[in-house]
């Protein structure tokens, strides 16, 4: 991004800002808590409703009590997401011209072979 004015910062801009911690930490406290609100109500559906309708029902509800607390945990603990755009943390040097070296074949600074076997 260019600078208009001459001798400034650069500008960044805002959609590169992360979201700050305080509201992550509260989305994701939201998230879960919301999950374990469902967890209840399916827990609380299966037991109330166990004699009154099929078994199968009340047992998709039960087992959805047993597996959301192991996705609210899984989910609540992800921290948080990486932005889209890569950092680049370095910036790559310009390569100079090659230096001369020996030939590829000619055998020069490594050593002697015998039989097809480096030594040194």
């Amino acid at each position: 991004m260019s600078n208009p004015r001459p001798g400034a910062s650069e500008v960044h801009r805002i959609t590169t800002v992360q979201e700050p911690l305080a509201d992550d930490v509260a989305r994701r406290t939201r998230r879960y808590l919301v999950q374990m609100g469902v967890r209840l109500v399916c827990f609380v559906g299966a037991v109330l409703t166990w004699g009154l309708v099929p078994v199968w029902l009340s047992g998709v509800l039960l087992v959805g009590a047993v597996i959301l607390p192991y996705v609210a945990v899984i989910l609540a603990n992800a921290g948080r997401e990486r932005s889209s755009e890569p950092d680049t943390l370095f910036e790559p040097r310009a390569l100079g011209p090659a230096r001369p070296g020996p030939a590829p074949d000619s055998g020069e600074g490594r050593g002697d072979t015998v039989h097809g076997q480096w030594t040194p």
